[in-house]
Formats: C-alpha cells, structure tokens, sequence
C-alpha cells in the first residue's frame, strides 16, 4: 500500500513513547487484623498455600517446591507432629528468626493477603511480620503492624494493600517460642477502568499551544487532544483514551458547533461548511465514546474534532472499525487511539474527486488513518506496553466504495 511509511511511523511511535504516564496510585492501604467487609477479589491459582505438597523436616535453609510455586524456608520446616497447629496434616514450623520466602512474583499485584497463625505445642507466644517486594526479592518492604501469636488455635490475619504490578511476600520472625502458618491467601488487585490521559502515548507531531505554529496547534480537552492545522482547516490528529468508564447513556446529541478555544485569528469551521459537499461531518473521536455526561459528547461535535468523510466509509467501514473498539473494551480491554487525514482529493455522495470544501479553508483527505494500541485493564500504561502489544493501524481511501471490504482488509 502506498505510504505506508507514514502509518509505520505512527505505529513505531505508539510503540516507543516514555512520557505522559497514567498517575500513580497512593501508596498501598495497609492493614492488619481480620476484615468482614473486604470485597473478595479472585484468589490466585495455588494459593491458598496449604503446605500439603511439600516436604521438609529439618531447619537447615532449603528450597521447598509447593502448590503455590518454590518457597524458600530458612529456619523453618514443613510440620506434621500432633504439636503443629494445621487444617489438613501439614503446616509450616517457624523457629528462632525464621522465614519464610516466595521465590515467585503473582502477576497481577495483590489486594488482600490472609495468614492462618498459631503457636506450636505449648511454645511461648511470638511475633512475626509480613515484608513484601515489587522487585523480585532485591528490597523489601514492611506490611502493616507486627503481630503477636499467643493462642494454641489458629487464628486469622488479614493484610489488605493495594499492590497493581509483580509482588512476592516474605514471613520473618522476630522473637519468642515456634510459630505455625498455615493457608497463606493472595487476592489478586483487579483493576477497574478508569478515565486516563487522552495522550498517554504521547504527543506524535510535538504539537504546541503556540500561535505562531498555526499548522500543528495543539488542543488538549477533558475529552480528547488533537493537533489542529489551520491551512487545513482540521485536526492532523486526535488523540483519545478509551474505556469503559468514558462510557454511558447518555443521548447522541448532534450538536455539531464551531471550536471557540481556537485563537482568534485562526479558520474555524462551522457545520453549514458542510452542507451540500457530498461529504459527511466524520468524527474522529466519535461520539459513542463519550456517553458518559452530556458535556463529553457535546465535545465531540465540535468541528476541530471533525473530517470531512466519504458517507459510506463514514457510516459503514469506519463505524464497523470504532463498534468493535468498543467491543474490545467490554473485553476487558483499553485502548489508545489516534485517528486523521491524508493527503488531499476524497470522493464523495457528489461523484468525482473533491479537494476542498468551504471555499477551500477545508481540506478533503485523500484517506483517513487510525492507530489503535490495545491494553488489559490496568495501570502504568506506558510501561506495561511491549512488542507483543497488540496494536491495529488501518488507512481507509475517502470513498464511497470502500465498503466492497471490510476494516480489516485496511490494515497496514
């Protein structure tokens, strides 16, 4: 396909910007002790570690191979005597300033950790805390209050956080008589969709808010961001974040408006612009992607956020292509998008090739492009991107036969 340079270099872009992140989260909410209204997340596949795969009778520092993943004990053994506190036959026996060490990450953070802990035999009472690390074991990081072990019986203690990339845990010992743990428990973090940077994969022209770069000003809304083109009369380019929580119920509202944020002296286009030129107001961010509040999908139909668009690429072609993005976020997903016009001369309801509308203060794209990079629900976003990210680039022509084939075949 022609140009494909050009859509190639979108695609690297998206693939190796470093800045615009999502916001961190706070710090991990911490706190031990037994919690009944904790919103269960999914516990991960082998936990809760019940101790009952392994075998290890002396205290000497070993790796032991569990259900859950290899563990190391480090004064500590794997109990089955009548002394040590269990729910099946075997528990982990703690001793002196043991530990306990995953020697694993779980992928998806974690949300909730619960300990079932006693004292062995008639040992003197202990205490214990729970370390965790983000950087497969090199530091560690203390997880709430110490806690003290008294009772013959197991007890339960609960460490909630809220840990969103790779964690392990580690169990140290701190003093007093032998120490059970049994049925160690890790919740996965599952996150929920939020709203995020319209250009969290960056910024691909440099476009600046600047009057004297007329042709690549940028605009940045709660909505979308784009790079506006004044010989043009149009964006280069929009950018926007979508999820599900961009999305609701509320009512196209085809309010179609000139774009007063723009400068003064600079074209602002107008919907009558459009009126009889064979060419729809094509969105680039569309409307469906923004229902959540009327005030979102009012920013839509402004006319810096509109191309015009051959009637059936618009409303067959491309509407197919922005229906399954959608889809693709009730999957689980979020996405990136970013959408424009190529070239000049698209044809139309009217027949014949088109170069320019409103007394040529508006440019007709040859083609329209979109580039669609596809991520799990979740967080740091940039740097969750890697080169098996999934990433869609179509170049459609600005046609009226372009429905002959669906999107996919524009794929480049």
């Amino acid at each position: 396909m022609k140009n494909t340079a050009r859509y190639l270099f979108v695609v690297s872009f998206i693939l190796s910007v470093t800045s615009c992140q999502k916001e961190e989260l706070p710090e991990p909410n911490i706190n031990n002790g037994f919690e009944t209204e904790h919103a269960f997340a999914p516990v991960y596949a082998g936990f809760p570690e019940t101790n009952e795969a392994g075998t290890k009778t002396s205290y000497a520092t070993a790796d032991v191979i569990l259900t859950s993943g290899k563990w190391n004990f480090n004064n500590a053994l794997i109990g089955t005597s009548s002394s040590d506190r269990k729910i099946d036959l075997k528990s982990a026996r703690i001793q002196t300033t043991g530990m306990l060490t995953m020697q694993f990450d779980v992928t998806n953070g974690a949300s909730l950790v619960t300990i079932q802990h006693a004292v062995y035999g008639t040992d003197a009472a202990s205490t214990w805390d729970l370390y965790a690390s983000t950087n497969s074991g090199s530091t560690w990081t203390k997880i709430g209050s110490t806690v003290t072990t008294s009772s013959t019986t197991l007890s339960v203690v609960q460490f909630t956080m809220s840990y969103t990339t790779n964690v392990r845990f580690q169990i140290r010992k701190l003093s007093g008589g032998r120490l059970n743990i049994d049925n160690f428990s890790i919740e996965e973090n599952i996150p929920v969709p939020t709203q995020d940077n319209n250009m969290g994969m960056g910024n691909p022209s440099a476009a600046v808010t600047d009057i004297n770069m007329p042709n690549n000003y940028l605009l940045v809304k709660t909505q979308y961001a784009l790079s506006y083109n004044n010989s043009k009369g149009e964006a280069n380019w929009v950018s926007w974040h979508l999820s599900t929580a961009w999305m609701g119920s509320v009512p196209r509202c085809n309010c179609f408006a000139s774009d007063n944020t723009l400068p003064s002296t600079f074209f602002k286009a107008t919907s009558s612009n459009y009126t009889n030129t064979g060419f729809d107001r094509g969105h680039m961010c569309n409307s469906e992607d923004r229902t959540l509040v009327a005030a979102d999908n009012a920013a839509t139909f402004l006319m810096s956020n509109i191309i015009p668009q051959a009637p059936i690429n618009n409303q067959q072609t491309w509407a197919y292509l922005e229906t399954y993005c959608r889809t693709l976020t009730q999957q689980g997903n979020e996405l990136y998008i970013i959408s424009g016009g190529f070239g000049s001369g698209g044809t139309g309801s009217n027949g014949g090739i088109t170069y320019t509308i409103a007394s040529g203060k508006i440019n007709v794209p040859a083609s329209l492009w979109k580039v669609i990079l596809v991520l799990p629900v979740g967080y740091n976003d940039v740097n969750r991107v890697t080169a098996s990210t999934r990433v869609i680039a179509i170049s459609i022509p600005n046609n009226q036969t372009v429905n002959a084939q669906n999107w996919g075949y524009y794929r480049v």
